[in-house]
């Protein structure tokens, strides 16, 4: 129970650091960015590091990067094929998908295993 009172305190003050950073911005667009995916992963970082050590927080970190590099190209693919060959929305994004963890799993395999 203790465990998940701290990742609630931990989580809320990422989260509110970050979404008054993104009300600084402008556009105000980047509020919801910067409140969303950093400050969780902050939040799960600093967690594991108290729980688990810097050595396997190294290896979370790591793993979050070939994540989010996927991530990119998720993002990339799926505007090429809604913009440029005008592709069904649930076809391009489930194609997409499969991309996504592709990568990661080929980023991850290659360069963090």
């Amino acid at each position: 129970m203790g465990d998940i009172v701290i990742r609630f305190v931990v989580g809320g003050v990422f989260v509110s650091a970050f979404a008054l950073i993104g009300s600084v911005l402008k556009p105000k667009s980047f509020a919801g960015l910067f409140g969303a995916a950093p400050s969780v992963a902050l939040a799960s970082l600093a967690l594991t590091i108290s729980k688990d050590g810097n050595a396997y927080a190294a290896a979370e970190a790591r793993s979050m990067i070939a994540g989010a590099a996927a991530l990119l190209v998720y993002c990339a693919l799926v505007i090429v094929l809604l913009k440029r060959t005008r592709c069904h929305t649930l076809a391009a994004t489930l194609f997409a998908v499969v991309v996504w963890f592709g990568v990661a799993f080929a980023i991850w395999g290659a360069l963090l295993k």
